[in-house]
């Protein structure tokens, strides 16, 4: 009978062989051949998972050489089928719309028990090895995992949330359309907070708002880099270039506005407007700064603090053509340009699109 199942498979007659192949399974169920043409029938049937599973139980447990041949061969056509049709859907998603816009895909922290069953998923809707899965899902904070269209950002983004794995995705265009204030000092906190800030043409002015308007705070630390001579291990001096301070950001969220207003020790101006910190006090920059975040924590004992900035950095900041195409509003002296800058404002930046969506 099983010869007959071949015919019927050489003619595209399935439903014929699945005719015989329903006698078979319950007179030879274990049988190989039964087992291959099974995988087969599910297969032309569209039931690939189905037949995956079929030909890879063969590959384990039959010695016949021409079954495991064919099994190979199996897999190999799923593969290819499942490779165009992530390709036209793909190309599907980026065909809608804003859809080809320049995009990110960031993954969100699991937890290790969690990450095993994960970074199984992970491994089939990325197509990658189980072991750079596991290494590629973060335990904590966020990791910018891949940069592109955000149509196809968005098609992977939908197939690892369905799968549990915590991401979202976000355009550069949403990031540039943010408005960054720089604040001088803040001016007054009575019943509403007034700054003296500069907008993103060096304009100088004043914006009062209501500590409730404020969604989110930023914060985060940026390496100042100086040029320093060294010996080298052969005793020869070099010039190397070396981190030899860091400056410290705190941004403000106003969705309501859509607006960030951005904070630093080295451009506040202590000894104006408000007395945060005593009038005519010597103190040092870092502790002017850690009293006015002290002062920034009593109005704002509610809202999240995003502190995970250098860690996200760490995955962002090889990522040169993607950073090139964002603003960073942060003035710091630099003898050269680093991704440093253009960092921060995109994590601070995807921190306001999330909370806003």
């Amino acid at each position: 009978m099983i010869e007959q199942v071949a015919i019927a498979f050489e003619h595209k007659d399935y439903q014929t062989a699945a005719k015989l192949l329903k006698q078979l399974l319950v007179e030879s169920p274990e049988h190989p051949w039964v087992q291959f043409y099974l995988g087969r029938l599910y297969e032309v049937s569209g039931k690939l998972q189905d037949a995956e599973k079929v030909f890879r139980q063969l590959l384990r447990d039959t010695r016949n050489s021409r079954i495991l041949t064919l099994a190979r061969e199996g897999l190999r056509r799923l593969q290819e089928m499942e490779i165009e049709e992530r390709q036209r859907a793909i190309s599907q998603a980026t065909a809608e719309g804003n859809n080809t816009e320049l995009g990110v895909l960031v993954l969100e922290p699991l937890s290790n028990e969690l990450k095993t069953e994960a970074s199984r998923k992970f491994t089939q809707i990325m197509q990658l090895d189980p072991y750079t899965a596991r290494l590629v899902l973060p335990s904590r904070g966020w990791r910018l995992y891949r940069t592109g269209q955000v149509g196809e950002l968005k098609f992977y983004g939908n197939q690892l949330q369905q799968a549990g794995i915590p991401c979202f995705w976000a355009t550069i265009a949403q990031i540039q359309q943010i408005q960054v204030y720089h604040v001088k000092y803040f001016q007054e906190s009575t019943l509403k907070a007034t700054v003296v800030c500069r907008n993103e043409t060096n304009q100088l002015g004043s914006l009062t708002f209501d500590w409730s308007e404020v969604t989110a705070r930023v914060v985060g630390l940026l390496p100042i880099f100086e040029e320093v001579v060294d010996r080298d291990v052969r005793g020869k001096l070099e010039r190397k270039t070396q981190t030899q301070d860091y400056a410290q950001f705190c941004d403000l969220h106003l969705p309501g506005r859509r607006c960030i207003l951005r904070l630093d020790d080295n451009g506040y101006e202590f000894q104006q407007g408000l007395e945060i910190i005593p009038q005519g006090s010597q103190n040092t920059i870092r502790i002017n700064w850690n009293s006015l975040s002290s002062w920034i924590d009593e109005q704002l004992p509610q809202v999240k603090i995003w502190s995970d900035f250098t860690s996200f950095a760490d995955t962002t900041l090889d990522q040169t053509e993607m950073l090139g195409h964002i603003k960073s509003y942060i003035h710091l002296l630099r003898r050269e340009q680093t991704n440093w800058d253009s960092a921060f404002h995109l994590y601070s930046g995807l921190v306001f699109v999330k909370d806003a969506n």
